[in-house]
């Protein structure tokens, strides 16, 4: 059977993934994201409004012209987890494609919201649960089989998808951390990992995020960053003014670290911002979480300023406002706080706990920076730094290289001078680059078996 790969997105970048795989006649697609930053460069742009040929003009969604190059037809779309630089280009892409859209029950949800956000194009494809430990026919030949393995990252309920074909397993690797202890999941399914290595004719082609490949050791579990939140949070437990935290909004685990212990130091949580309100209010509808009944979430900006105005009249002692903003985005919470858009003042010595780090990219750099600054010029108090990451570091990629013993490798999730330290630590362990370590750029074409 001819096994080839299409690398179409997040091959030259971290963001705007998009993975084919052709079994034969049949093709799977694996993630349809955004690359955000090549929005946030652009003042007032509202992708929901514009055209997906604009958008890949911009180099905000993957180029799927190559797609035609392609011979086979597209029998499911698998976005691996629900963050947009996995999900954010299927309400302009999907559409184009007859096959139905796979994911985990969480994912499913951020997608059809997605969706539903789309004014430009009808997306109308079958929108299929299937959860960790599942598998799928692919196709009609009997031959090629999807199974979603689970793994442990910065949001919940993510997988790693496995195409079985005759010619060996396709495992693509994006995104994940080896999480033993994590805090609302199980940990990684690695054993899975381990067996799927030793099935029939192994691993054919590994895809893996090379996201912090440069990072000595391994990464740090959630559970780690949990007591880190703890921590910092006790310290203020005798501070009378203001806390604010911040985090990703889809950290849905972080998010509930800070729910937890804003109630240990008698403070009561709040909820606010449009994206938290969404995912937040995701998780519980689907009982991954259990919020206190007496947490409030508030997305629409008249409902936040109003919430805003009841903390300052009860007292901003008495709360902990969690809200958007941990990357200095120009619309978010904490950005306007800092501008003094809100109705929340900010005095002299009050807090601000970062609990996200900012993402390596010149943008967000920017922006969190005057966000920042904006906000001590105000006289708060930065915590910064409170979080572990959701990609492997160099002993994670080893674990899942002597787990899998793949026959190919092709780094993703990353640039050319990103992925040098994964094919260093590839060619370490007996790979070679040119021969079965395959660096590629977007819109490449890799032929694994003719």
């Amino acid at each position: 059977m001819e096994i080839e790969i299409a690398t179409i997105g997040g091959y030259e970048e971290v963001g705007r993934q998009m993975t084919a795989v052709r079994a034969g006649d049949d093709v799977v697609v694996f993630d349809m994201g955004l690359n955000l930053s090549q929005v946030l460069i652009h003042d007032n742009v509202q992708t929901e409004k514009m055209h997906s040929l604009d958008l890949i003009d911009m180099g905000a969604i993957p180029d799927d012209r190559v797609m035609s190059e392609l011979e086979g037809d597209v029998q499911a779309i698998v976005p691996t987890h629900g963050h947009l630089d996995h999900i954010g280009a299927l309400s302009k892409l999907a559409h184009r494609y007859d096959a139905p859209i796979v994911a985990t029950p969480f994912t499913i949800e951020l997608v059809k919201q997605e969706v539903e956000d789309e004014s430009k194009f009808n997306v109308g494809n079958d929108l299929v649960k299937m959860s960790a430990g599942e598998t799928m026919a692919i196709g009609d030949s009997g031959n090629v089989e999807l199974e979603f393995v689970h793994v442990t990252h910065s949001i919940i309920d993510a997988i790693n998808p496995v195409l079985h074909t005759p010619e060996g397993a396709i495992v693509y690797g994006l995104d994940k951390r080896m999480d033993f202890s994590p805090v609302l999941e199980d940990p990684i399914d690695i054993e899975r990992f381990r067996e799927i290595g030793r099935e029939g004719n192994g691993v054919l082609c590994y895809i893996e995020d090379c996201t912090n490949a440069g990072s000595k050791g391994r990464t740090p579990s959630e559970s780690v960053a949990r007591m880190h939140v703890r921590d910092t949070l006790q310290s203020m437990e005798d501070y009378d003014g203001g806390i604010v935290a911040t985090t990703f909004s889809s950290h849905i685990s972080r998010v509930s670290s800070l729910v937890e212990f804003a109630k240990e130091i008698g403070r009561q949580p709040v909820l606010l911002g449009r994206s938290m309100e969404k995912y937040s209010g995701t998780a519980e509808r689907l009982g991954f979480v259990d919020f206190p009944d007496d947490v409030g979430m508030y997305g629409h900006r008249k409902s936040v300023d109003r919430t805003f105005k009841r903390i300052m009249k009860e007292g901003k002692e008495n709360f902990l406002p969690v809200v958007t903003g941990h990357q200095g985005e120009p619309r978010a919470m904490l950005t306007r706080m800092g501008r003094g858009e809100t109705p929340y003042e900010l005095e002299n010595g009050d807090k601000v706990v970062f609990c996200a780090r900012v993402i390596p990219e010149p943008t967000n750099v920017g922006q969190r920076y005057q966000s920042e600054r904006l906000l001590k010029m105000q006289g708060a108090r930065i915590y910064d730094e409170i979080h572990v990451s959701g990609h492997l570091r160099e002993e994670g990629h080893y674990q899942m290289l002597d787990a899998l013993q793949p026959q190919h490798i092709i780094p993703a999730h990353q640039n050319l001078k990103g992925f040098s330290p994964y094919v260093d630590l590839a060619e370490s362990q007996g790979y070679a680059l040119g021969r079965d370590i395959h660096v590629t750029r977007n819109g490449n074409m890799i032929q694994l078996v003719q």
